[in-house]
């Protein structure tokens, strides 16, 4: 499957911005679809995921509360939709694509977008 990610952008702290993930060439009929991050220097960082079996929605502890993954089926698309950003939210987004058992990890993950880059100032 290929992804796409999009709506990455340079915003303030406290604002928003919602990305959003397309798989281009077929539907995710995967265990999950992710969201991490990383920052230059960093190790990627699982931010969040949704299981499809029953639908079940997963959050790292810094973005419970401020952001918020959602999918729309019918365009084969997952949001993250991200509020009250932060200077240390920082970081190329990518999304990933898993048939492994483990949302968490991303070694575990069979496919990934090019990322977008979301920047935050202070």
């Amino acid at each position: 499957v290929q992804l796409h990610e999009s709506g990455g952008g340079l915003v303030q702290a406290g604002e928003s911005l919602r990305l959003s993930c397309t798989a281009s060439d077929r539907t995710f009929d995967s265990y999950a679809v992710g969201w991490f991050r990383q920052a230059p220097g960093k190790e990627r960082e699982f931010v969040a995921a949704i299981v499809w079996s029953g639908t079940r929605l997963y959050y790292a502890d810094s973005a419970k509360g401020r952001f918020t993954i959602s999918s729309d089926n019918a365009k084969d698309t997952v949001y993250l939709e991200m509020k009250n950003l932060r200077p240390e939210d920082t970081a190329t987004y990518y999304c990933g694509d898993t048939s492994g058992g483990s949302y968490y990890d991303p070694s575990l993950y069979d496919y990934w977008g090019q990322g977008t880059q979301v920047t935050v100032s202070s």
